[in-house]
């Protein structure tokens, strides 16, 4: 996905430990770090997104979102960050979202729930859920849509999803992704990029 980032965009990318290898050449590289020995120097997730802030990205990628980062992540994702990324642990893209709420929690920040998922939904357009599968294959197992709020409740619907056909005399799983036929709620927004017919097609 980051190879469809536009080179003249100015990326901003976060991780534990500096993994993505990113072609753009408009990149910043920030990277946690631990506390030393006395305790001091320690530079969290949360202080680098707050920091990433000042960098004028267009673009933030988080590595992977496990705790109260979540927090400056949404609020990044919803002023003007559009097309930021983050990587979640989860089994299933609602769980995904019952997590990010669970890690706002854990920031000790005293919102509604209904407050914290109403952010979620402001600030999410896709769930793409990458599962390794018994062949030892990571695939791509959905791609789901974040709709909004209904009530208290986030909507999705699910926009593909692959469905096992069998598997070859290598022992290599076999399947297609098959299309739901849902119009994603943000074609709007692609067309705003000129990038609507694609989509489209590809529903």
């Amino acid at each position: 996905m980051s190879q469809l980032i536009d080179p003249g965009e100015r990326i901003v990318t976060i991780e534990n430990a500096a993994e993505l290898q990113l072609q753009q050449p408009h990149v910043v590289r920030l990277e946690t770090r631990p506390a030393n020995l006395e305790g001091d120097g320690e530079i969290t997730m949360r202080d680098l997104v707050k920091n990433s802030l000042r960098m004028r990205p267009d673009r933030i990628i988080l590595g992977e979102v496990r705790g109260y980062e979540a927090v400056d992540m949404l609020q990044a994702m919803n002023t003007g960050h559009d097309g930021s990324m983050c990587t979640v642990h989860a089994n299933q893209p609602r769980e995904a979202l019952t997590r990010l709420e669970n890690m706002v929690g854990m920031a000790g920040i005293n919102l509604p729930s209904k407050a914290v998922r109403t952010q979620i939904a402001a600030a999410i357009d896709l769930i793409v859920q990458v599962s390794r599968m018994r062949d030892g294959m990571r695939r791509i197992t959905s791609i789901t849509e974040v709709t909004g709020m209904e009530g208290d409740v986030l909507i999705t619907q699910e926009l593909f999803n692959y469905v096992f056909e069998g598997e070859d005399n290598a022992g290599q799983l076999i399947g297609n992704f098959k299309s739901s036929g849902l119009r994603p709620n943000f074609a709007e927004k692609a067309e705003y990029f000129g990038l609507d017919k694609t989509l489209l097609a590809a529903v």
